[in-house]
């Protein structure tokens, strides 16, 4: 058989991972805080983006803009709740090259117009009147961070103690070395004897330092472990008796709430017992997180939700939470006219000209998305929305993916680390899908969360004469319409951390004869 070449003409069809297209799906499971390093990044790569913050526009003098009136907040199938989040801005009549772009990639920015809502949210309103909200008049760009006190770390705290502890510049250079080991909560995970063969120290001068630094504040700090803890605690009390060491000696026992072995061992009857643990209890178990100075990130909420007039709920993005970028079309235009002999240059202007639009549709289509995402989730759970918990829905991805004709991994990355402003509270959008459990009347299913706050709720009724087992449990939840097997019961009680029946019982009488300490 001879071997020859041919030419043949084929068609298929392939799917294809574009950059803009990974970039999308990056886009969509973004949190807020992740999303604006993100488009920060792109402004300082993009000569031709623009980042907006606060009502302040980082842009040209000469830019000129067009807004179009926003609509209302019920619109929710035509777009994102409060209106189209970009509008659409004029450009140069002079862009040549823009005219081989699709009409979709038009310049698009938010609409900065300081809404009208008298029946805006009533948490986001109450944090907006405040002074330096960024609302009412006079006003003014500023941080209320910028005027909070800074706070003395735990090594700082440590080293102004030094001084008066420690006179000889050896016992300092290894207390000053100690100090640097420390972890966030406070011990002392370095090992003595490498600590001495470091510094050229003896072991013992190394143990006397230790022990000198474990006399300062705040009690408890330079432990090696909780026992060492809880005892530099009680010695600072003047509580450390050979009853209390044997308790902190064995405090596996107390983990597993064995009391009747823990007298034994301490040589105590029960009231003393209850007088111990309500020692401990007065005890810190990590004595430096008191100076933890990592920065507490407050949640922004990506969709709020409130009543409507008419009984419905009304469901809308939070404005704080959307991205400001916009595309200076008017300085493409003019450094285009100066690099139209230069085919490299052009190049490069309508390559990120096709990028800033791109990412400017990418951000509009993120938000469309959540919100269809969040108005099904609305629609599905109006029951907890009205009547809390106990009526809260079995949902799945699925369920919403078919409703909104999505593929289920967009709906799950939709509801990654995005959260929803309740008259409820704050939630994330993953609390509202849950497993389902039938029903024992073959009513309608219930919710896991809500069988679990039932569990919850009857355990925390309970007395100490009518403590619930696992079986009283399961009963009162069928009475109740609720099939579940007593080790979906137990599975759940110990996610909760709650104790067995035995342990329960044991704790509310003891409780009960020390008059409730």
């Amino acid at each position: 058989m001879a071997l020859s070449a041919s030419l043949y003409l084929r068609q298929s069809q392939s799917l294809v991972m574009t950059p803009q297209l990974m970039q999308s799906i990056q886009l969509l499971q973004m949190t807020h805080l992740e999303l604006n390093q993100f488009i920060a990044q792109e402004v300082e790569k993009n000569p031709l983006l623009e980042f907006q913050a606060g009502d302040e526009m980082v842009a040209a003098p000469d830019r000129s803009t067009h807004e179009d009136p926003a609509p209302t907040s019920g619109e929710a199938d035509e777009g994102v709740g409060q209106g189209d989040l970009y509008d659409s801005a004029t450009s140069s009549p002079g862009e040549r090259l823009n005219e081989q772009l699709d009409a979709d990639f038009a310049n698009v920015f938010p609409d900065d117009t300081p809404p009208q809502r008298p029946d805006a949210p009533e948490l986001l309103g109450q944090w907006k009147s405040m002074p330096g909200g960024g609302e009412g008049e006079g006003s003014e760009e500023y941080d209320l961070d910028d005027f909070v006190a800074s706070r003395k770390t735990l090594r700082d705290v440590l080293l102004e103690q030094l001084p008066l502890a420690l006179t000889a510049p050896g016992d300092r250079l290894i207390a000053q070395h100690l100090i640097d080991q420390l972890d966030e909560a406070g011990y002392l995970h370095a090992d003595l004897a490498d600590t001495a063969a470091r510094l050229g120290a003896t072991g013992e001068d190394v143990m006397r330092v230790l022990l000198s630094l474990q006399q300062f504040d705040p009690p408890g700090i330079f432990a090696r472990t909780l026992s060492e803890c809880l005892a530099i605690q009680l010695r600072a009390r003047d509580r450390l008796d050979p009853a209390m060491e044997a308790l902190i000696d064995n405090l596996e026992l107390l983990a597993r709430r064995d009391f009747a072995s823990l007298k034994k061992i301490c040589g105590v009857d029960e009231e003393d017992l209850i007088d111990m643990l309500a020692e401990i209890r007065k005890l810190d178990p990590k004595p430096g997180t008191s100076f933890e100075t990592s920065v507490t990130e407050a949640i922004v909420p990506d969709v709020i939700v409130r009543a409507g007039p008419d009984g419905g709920w009304l469901v809308e993005l939070n404005p704080d939470a959307l991205p400001r970028v916009l595309v200076n079309h008017d300085y493409f235009a003019e450094i285009s006219r100066g690099t139209q002999k230069n085919s490299a240059d052009q190049a490069f202007l309508s390559d990120c000209l096709q990028n800033a639009n791109w990412l400017t549709r990418s951000l509009d289509q993120r938000a469309r998305t959540i919100m269809k995402v969040a108005s099904e989730i609305v629609r599905q759970q109006d029951g907890f929305l009205v009547n809390g918990v106990d009526h809260l829905r079995p949902l799945n991805l699925r369920m919403v993916a078919d409703a909104i004709k999505m593929h289920e991994s967009t709906v799950s990355r939709v509801t990654s680390n995005k959260y929803m402003l309740t008259p409820r509270g704050l939630f994330e959008l993953k609390y509202f899908f849950t497993v389902s459990i039938g029903s024992a009347e073959n009513g309608d299913a219930h919710s896991a969360e809500s069988v679990r706050h039932r569990i919850r709720a009857m355990i925390q009724q309970e007395s100490a004469d009518a403590v619930l087992s696992d079986d009283d449990i399961v009963d009162r939840l069928k009475q109740a319409g609720v099939d579940i097997a007593r080790r979906t019961v137990a599975k759940y009680r110990e996610a909760m951390n709650i104790p067995s029946s035995v342990q329960r019982r044991r704790e509310k009488r003891a409780l009960a004869k020390a008059g409730g300490v």
